[in-house]
């Protein structure tokens, strides 16, 4: 299988991450005899509000959809901070570094892995061990067990490892350094995690909606309040934590699905429209997910899609040619140096949320296709049938791109504006 074929499938796993999290008691019975039993309790870790100045957090991104198919974050962690390159992720809550515990299967040097000390151990008992695991409760033999946790991922690798807290060092942008202990996963057993190539990133930076997600937990302990929004680029981009940046006007707003099956950033129902026009597709509810390098559809859905571009390309001088980027690929009468030479053959889609007015998700071509290094150009949209998904339907990152994209759990909301994503915030 091609390399970037190896990689997609990658960040498809981590969106399903969620939807296949469970804890197994016989896995859990082997991290905590790996870990050991008995070790000094520690201070249970807050998920209750606490009084506080709330304030944000802004971070720099990095990465792009091509060639790298991920956007990444480097945070902080520890007392001094080691740095950590995370990969952001809406679609899953925990997140994880690779852990010298030791560590079977990881993929970066020892002296970059997270090294714990005995009082980082988060105990069974702990009210985040039951966020981490819900909802499958962790069953705790004695007080002291430490809180494990097993990610299973729909290609089959899993992350095993236990429930950690320490410091993250953040600079608030009121001017003060906050410090607060934070819960995440400390993975010591990765399991056909091997990617080619691999990346550089040490693990996952959980932005879903659950008490265990990174926002949750800075909400929950007055640092920022529980909203987050990303502005993805084309090498670069920002996140951040906190209602400061939210802008008072311009956005487009829709609600989040509610239900209990449901923990993802959920919205819908929508209409699916082709350069403007109705395409007869309609109740199609998505996930938006930075897990995932691309957009997944499910089978009718993405037959409507690409039978609408092969009528939309017919006449036009582009023919059908294998890539090894993506399976549906055209080429021009010459190489295509950037998107600004194949938008023009394309037409827009769009996603109308018929349960509120005006509400649109506007997918020009920079948001559904990419240009290879072999010039041609391939379609960012994939059957998610074929990726294990079903019937679910999800937004990736080249649908995000050059958006603003706010997630905000106070209000149960979801919005999203135009934006210039490589520079500095501000430029809407």
């Amino acid at each position: 299988m091609a390399d970037q074929k190896m990689k997609e499938r990658r960040r498809v796993s981590l969106m399903i991450m969620v939807l296949f999290f469970q804890v197994l008691s016989a896995s859990l019975h082997g991290c905590l005899a790996a870990i050991g039993q008995g070790q000094p309790p520690r201070k249970p870790t807050s998920i209750h509000p606490r009084a506080g100045v709330r304030s944000s957090v802004f971070l720099p991104v990095s990465g792009n959809v091509y060639p790298l198919g991920y956007y990444s974050v480097t945070i902080g962690i520890g007392n001094p901070p080691k740095p950590f390159q995370l990969d952001i992720d809406t679609g899953s809550d925990l997140t994880w570094v690779q852990c010298d515990a030791p560590c079977t299967g990881c993929t970066l040097p020892r002296d970059q892995l997270y090294n714990p000390s005995k009082k980082n151990f988060v105990d069974c008992k702990d009210p985040i061990c039951l966020a981490v695991n819900s909802p499958n409760p962790p069953q705790c033999k004695n007080p002291n067990e430490k809180c494990c946790f097993q990610v299973q991922y729909a290609d089959h690798g899993s992350v095993l490892g236990f429930i950690v807290s320490d410091t993250f060092p953040l600079r608030l942008v009121n001017g003060t350094l906050s410090k607060p202990h934070l819960a995440f996963g400390c993975g010591h057993r990765l399991q056909n995690r091997g990617l080619h190539p691999p990346t550089p990133t040490a693990g996952v930076l959980g932005l879903g909606k659950s008490k265990a997600s990174i926002s949750s937990q800075l909400s929950s302990m007055g640092v920022t309040k529980n909203v987050f929004g990303h502005c993805l680029g084309d090498n670069r981009g920002f996140l951040f934590f906190g209602a400061d940046f939210v802008p008072k006007s311009g956005m487009t707003w829709t609600r989040m699905l509610q239900s209990s099956s449901d923990k993802h950033y959920s919205s819908g129902p929508a209409e699916l429209l082709f350069g403007g026009k109705p395409t007869g597709i309609k109740g199609v509810n998505v996930i938006f997910d930075t897990g995932s390098t691309y957009t997944y559809l499910n089978l009718k859905v993405y037959e409507t899609v690409l039978n609408l571009i092969r009528k939309d390309l017919s006449g036009k001088q582009l023919h059908d040619v294998k890539d090894k980027a993506l399976p549906i690929c055209w080429k021009g009468t010459k190489p295509f140096k950037s998107m600004r030479d194949a938008r023009n053959y394309f037409s827009t889609f769009a996603l109308s949320f018929t349960g509120s007015s005006n509400v649109q998700l506007q997918l020009p071509p920079e948001n559904y296709l990419i240009v290879t290094e072999q010039g041609n150009v391939c379609l960012g949209i994939l059957n998610g049938a074929e990726a294990g998904l079903g019937t679910t339907n999800v937004i990736g990152d080249i649908s995000l791109q050059g958006k603003l994209v706010i997630y905000d759990n106070e209000n149960q909301m979801i919005g999203w504006a135009n934006a210039d994503c490589n520079r500095k915030f501000g430029a809407f």
